[in-house]
């Protein structure tokens, strides 16, 4: 059985406080977005419980100890399952801000749920994906939806981009998560993106903004650079997607695509 993980992207991204757990409080929007990986599962005779083998983007990790062997051990703890073999074909790049590891877990566990009729509802499956990640929730019904907490309190948005074109650009830049949160000072948000989210898109440049540009762009002035760009070219909005390095456009008609632009995506939004 086969089944294909696609990215999120964030509109909008608040810091709003330190929690006394260390993490930080956020309120954002997910949006998911028609960039995938692709992930496939079936049985195997060998005494084993799973394997799995990565092709594309290198995954730099062990397979056995990645987000998607930690999804398949979740699940089996609570199912035994039988010996399963499973591949990952990575498209979606890592350290991006675009989830592509979170959705691979998530859609893990949907996948064996389908596969081996588990019957699951979608809570105990967003249960579950909620201890191998704040956003891995998000994926299980991978619809738009304003997030806050940790990532993980959805409730359902009223946001449509199908008519608009998007262009993302990922340069070689790696933003780890300690790196992002280390400049960033947490305040209350004035206005939620919950709300500014109902703007016409066309105003959004003014109202709804990523806290950690504040924190990524003085040490990546490259990433600032490259919003300028988007916007030169024509962008109605763009931003830094979550805590990564991949900076997005949404535009009225196909863009220009720049030939130093080495690693990009453009597409229409279908999800």
């Amino acid at each position: 059985m086969l089944c294909f993980p696609n990215a999120k992207i964030n509109i909008g991204l608040n810091v709003v406080e330190k929690r006394s757990d260390g993490f930080h409080n956020i309120e954002t929007i997910f949006y998911p977005i028609p960039l995938k990986d692709a992930l496939e599962i079936g049985e195997t005779d060998k005494d084993i419980d799973f394997e799995i083998t990565t092709t594309g983007i290198d995954v730099e990790v062990d397979p056995r100890n990645n987000i998607v062997a930690k999804a398949y051990e979740l699940v089996n703890s609570e199912f035994k399952l039988p010996s399963s073999k499973i591949h990952l074909h990575k498209n979606i790049p890592f350290g991006a801000g675009l989830g592509g590891g979170s959705a691979d877990a998530a859609f893990m566990i949907r996948l064996l749920n389908d596969h081996y009729q588990l019957n699951m509802s979608i809570q105990k499956m967003e249960d579950l994906a909620c201890q191998l990640g704040s956003d891995c929730p998000f994926f299980i019904e991978n619809k738009a939806v304003y997030a806050k907490g940790k990532g993980e309190i959805f409730s359902p948005i009223n946001v449509n981009l199908k008519d608009y074109h998007f262009l993302m650009i990922k340069p070689d830049i790696h933003i780890s998560t300690p790196e992002a949160y280390r400049g960033i000072v947490p305040k209350p948000t004035v206005k939620s993106v919950k709300e500014l989210i109902q703007l016409p898109i066309e105003q959004w440049k003014n109202h709804i903004h990523n806290d950690f540009e504040d924190s990524i762009f003085p040490n990546h002035p490259e990433l600032a650079r490259l919003k300028q760009e988007l916007y030169d070219n024509g962008a109605i909005y763009a931003a830094m997607s979550g805590s990564g390095s991949t900076i997005f456009g949404i535009f009225k008609q196909n863009p220009k695509i720049k030939k130093e632009w080495k690693q990009h995506f453009t597409f229409s939004c279908t999800l």
